[in-house]
C-alpha cells in the first residue's frame, strides 16, 4: 500500500489539491494500492475558493514508496505566502533524504525550495511566478514554460490543472500506461498534455496534437501496449484506411503505430527492470516472446 501525504497549505487552490487526489484515489478504486492522507499545521485549511477543508495534524510514518505532495496556493508573490514551520519543511528533506518521492503544484515548489530540495534540480512552477522562483532559489534550475520537471525524485508542475498530468506521469512509471490510461479514461481527461523531453512517460511526450483519429489510436495502444495489436485493427479503431492511419499517426507523433506501442513496452521495461526483475521476465511482461527484441530496443533507444 503505497501512501500518498497531501500537505496543505492556508489559501490552497483547491484543483491543486483535488487533481492529483482524484488521480491517486481512482487508482486505489482500480485496485493499484493507494491510501490518501491529508495534513497541515492547522486542522481546518482555508482554500483560495472559499471552502475550508480538514485535515490531520499528525504525521504518518513514511516508506520510500511514498509519495509527500505539495499543493500550491494563490500566491501572486511567493514572498510571504504560504507559511510553513521549518519543522514541516524538515520532513520534506528527511523523506528525500530517505529515498522519498516529493512533489510539488503550482506554487508549491517554493515550499521545497524552502525545504533546500531545488537546490541544483531542474523544476518549474505557474508561469506567473517562474521568474520570482528563480529569484528566490538561485540554485535551482527554473524550467519555463513545460507541464512538470522530475529531476531526482522531486517533481514540481506548472500549477492547477498540470497537477493531474504529475500524478499520470507517476502513475505510467509506477505501473505502466495502460494504467494511466485507464484513470484517465476514468477521470474523463485526455491523456495528451505535453511538457519537454525531459518528461519519462512516452504516453504523455507523444500526446502534443490535435488529431483524434490518432488520439483513438493511442488510447487503444496505451491499454493493450503488451498485447499484439495489427494494423488493421488499429485502422479501424480510428475510421480511416490503413496508409491514412500510418500517414496521420506519423505526421502527428514522429512516430509509426509499431514504433509508439515499442517505446511503451520498452519504457515499462526499463522500470520493472529498474525494480529487480530480469531482462527475460520483463521481455515477457510486456509482451515480447523473448528477450532479444528488447535489448535490441532499449540499444537503440
Amino acid at each position: 500500500m503505497t501512501l500518498v501525504v497531501l500537505l496543505l497549505v492556508p489559501g490552497l487552490h483547491l484543483l491543486d489539491l483535488a487533481g492529483p487526489a482524484q488521480v491517486f484515489s481512482t487508482a486505489a478504486d482500480l485496485g493499484l494500492g493507494y491510501r490518501l492522507h491529508y495534513t497541515a499545521e492547522q486542522e481546518d485549511v482555508p482554500t483560495a475558493q472559499g471552502l475550508p477543508v480538514r485535515a490531520s495534524l499528525d504525521w504518518p510514518e513514511l516508506t520510500p514508496d511514498d509519495l509527500l505532495i505539495v499543493p500550491g496556493w494563490r500566491a501572486p508573490t511567493l514572498h510571504g505566502h504560504g507559511p510553513l514551520d521549518p519543522a514541516t519543511l524538515r520532513r520534506l528533506t528527511e523523506h528525500h533524504a530517505a529515498g522519498g518521492t516529493v512533489a510539488s503544484v503550482c506554487a508549491g515548489a517554493d515550499a521545497l525550495g524552502r525545504a533546500g530540495l531545488l537546490d541544483g534540480r531542474r523544476c518549474t512552477t505557474h508561469h506567473h511566478v517562474q521568474d520570482e522562483l528563480a529569484r528566490r532559489h538561485p540554485a535551482a534550475h527554473v524550467v519555463r514554460d513545460v507541464l512538470y520537471v522530475e529531476d531526482d525524485r522531486v517533481i514540481t508542475s506548472a500549477g492547477i490543472a498540470s497537477g493531474i498530468d504529475l500524478a499520470l506521469h507517476l502513475i505510467a512509471v509506477r505501473h505502466g500506461p495502460g494504467a494511466a490510461a485507464r484513470i484517465a479514461r476514468a477521470m474523463v481527461v485526455y491523456a495528451r498534455r505535453n511538457g519537454d523531453e525531459q518528461q519519462a512517460s512516452a504516453m504523455l511526450r507523444h500526446r502534443a496534437h490535435l488529431s483524434d483519429a490518432v488520439h483513438r489510436v493511442q488510447d487503444l495502444i496505451d491499454t493493450r501496449f503488451a498485447d499484439r495489436l495489427s494494423l488493421a485493427d488499429l485502422a479501424a479503431a480510428a475510421g480511416v484506411s490503413e496508409r491514412t492511419l500510418t500517414r496521420r499517426f506519423t505526421d502527428a507523433t514522429g512516430l509509426t503505430p509499431l514504433r509508439y506501442q515499442q517505446l511503451l513496452r520498452t519504457e515499462r521495461a526499463d522500470h520493472l527492470i529498474g525494480r529487480g526483475a530480469t531482462v527475460e521476465a520483463a521481455a515477457r511482461a510486456v509482451g515480447f516472446q523473448d528477450a532479444r527484441m528488447l535489448r535490441r530496443l532499449r540499444a537503440r533507444n
